[in-house]
C-alpha cells in the first residue's frame, strides 16, 4: 500500500511538471490573438464601409477560430483592402474617434498643419512680391552676385515659391491617402523632411540651373519662379536624380563585386 501512494506521488509530481513544461512552451500569445482578431474586425468594417468586394473564404475562416484560421483571414483581407493597411485604418479610426464634435478644420491635424503652411508660404510670397527689392534685376544677379536686403527677399521669395509647390504636391498626397485610408502616423514626419527638402530642391533648381543658361539675359523672373515651383512640386524625383547620378559615379571607382 506504501509502494502504491509513493507511485501515485511520482506520477502527480510527472503530470504537474510535464503541464509546467507545456506551459512555458513558446507560442504566439493571447495578446497577438486579440490583436489579429481586432485588425480582422476593423479590416471587414472598413471593407463593407466603402463598398470593397470581401474574399467569401474569410466568412469560414473566422468562425472557425484557430490561429490558422485568423492568419489565413488576415491575409485575404490585406488583398481585399489594398493599397490601404491594418495600420493605417487603425490610425483614422483613432483620429475619427478623436475629431468627434470637433470643428472640421480639426479632425485631421496633419491636413490643418499643412494648409496653415500653404497659407503661410502664400503669404510670404505675396509680400516679398510686392517688394521692390525683388525684381528682374535682382534675381538675374543670383545668390553670388547679390547681397544685404535684397538677397534676403530673393532668397525668401524663392523659398515660398518652392514651400507652395511642395505643398501643392503633399496637399494632394494628403488627400489621397485619406481617400484610400492610406495614411499613417510616421507621414507626419514624412512630410516634415519632404517640405525641408522641397524648399532647398526650389532653392537649387532656381539658381543652378539659371546659371547654365546661355543668355542671362533670359534669366527673370517668371523663369525663376517656375523653375522654383518645379524644384518644390518634384523634390522627390530631383532627390531621386541626385542619388542615381551618384550611384553611378560611385560605381565607375568602385566596381561592384
Amino acid at each position: 500500500m506504501a509502494n502504491t501512494e509513493e507511485e501515485t506521488k511520482v506520477i502527480s509530481n510527472t503530470q504537474s511538471t510535464s503541464s509546467i513544461g507545456k506551459k512555458n512552451i513558446p507560442g504566439i500569445s493571447q495578446e497577438v490573438i486579440d490583436k489579429l482578431s481586432a485588425e480582422i474586425n476593423n479590416m471587414l468594417s472598413f471593407a463593407v464601409y466603402n463598398g470593397i468586394i470581401i474574399n467569401t473564404e474569410v466568412n469560414s475562416l473566422i468562425q472557425n477560430s484557430s490561429v490558422d484560421d485568423l492568419i489565413n483571414a488576415h491575409n485575404l483581407l490585406c488583398k481585399n483592402i489594398a493599397p490601404a493597411t491594418p495600420k493605417s485604418i487603425e490610425y483614422i479610426k483613432e483620429l475619427h474617434k478623436e475629431g468627434k464634435g470637433k470643428a472640421i478644420f480639426s479632425k485631421l491635424p496633419l491636413v490643418r498643419n499643412l494648409i496653415l503652411l500653404a497659407l503661410f508660404f502664400l503669404i510670404s510670397f505675396i509680400i516679398t512680391g510686392l517688394s521692390p527689392e525683388v525684381n528682374n534685376n535682382s534675381l538675374d544677379k543670383g545668390i553670388m552676385n547679390n547681397n544685404g536686403i535684397p538677397l534676403l527677399l530673393n532668397i525668401i521669395f524663392l523659398s515660398s515659391v518652392s514651400g507652395l509647390g511642395v505643398l501643392f504636391y503633399m496637399l494632394k498626397s494628403v488627400s489621397s491617402s485619406v481617400k484610400n485610408g492610406t495614411l499613417v502616423p510616421e507621414d507626419s514626419i514624412y512630410y516634415i523632411a519632404l517640405i525641408l527638402l522641397g524648399v532647398i530642391a526650389g532653392l537649387i533648381s532656381s539658381e543652378i540651373v539659371s546659371f547654365y543658361k546661355t543668355e542671362p539675359d533670359g534669366i527673370n523672373l517668371f523663369n525663376k519662379s517656375i523653375l522654383a515651383l518645379i524644384g518644390g512640386f518634384s523634390s522627390d524625383a530631383i532627390f531621386s536624380v541626385l542619388q542615381g547620378i551618384i550611384i553611378r559615379i560611385k560605381s565607375i571607382f568602385i566596381p561592384s563585386n
